[in-house]
């Protein structure tokens, strides 16, 4: 855990948020600055940076997480209708929070991406 990182606080439930999903190598819970009517994040229990910060050894971290995705478009019923997934990394990509985390966004038309 980094000392002071929100995602590490919210993933070992020292901060108290209602999650969608848990197991043993990600949580996700609802953002709390929604840009659309689904907007979901998935955050990996171990601090991680960034996505070029993710150890060679654990590059299954990130099909995990899509995975989780995945379940939880079903579960937040826009599998069907579509939506995005998207990982800022480092501050030009308007990543706030240094801890890798992937949105799940939907709900509503979305549009294209710069």
């Amino acid at each position: 855990m980094a000392t002071g990182c929100i995602f590490c606080r919210i993933a070992s439930g020292e901060m108290k948020t209602e999650f969608l999903h848990q197991d043993a190598d990600v949580v996700a819970f609802r953002d709390i600055k929604p840009r659309a009517p689904v907007h979901v994040l998935i955050v990996p229990r171990s601090h991680v940076p960034t996505v070029a910060d993710v150890p060679h050894s654990d590059h299954s971290l990130i099909g995990h997480m899509m995975a989780v995705a995945v379940l939880l478009a079903k579960q937040e019923k826009v599998a069907g209708s579509g939506y995005r997934l998207v990982i800022n990394s480092g501050a030009d990509s308007g990543q706030e929070v240094h801890h890798l985390h992937m949105h799940l966004l939907g709900g509503k038309r979305l549009g294209a991406m710069a």
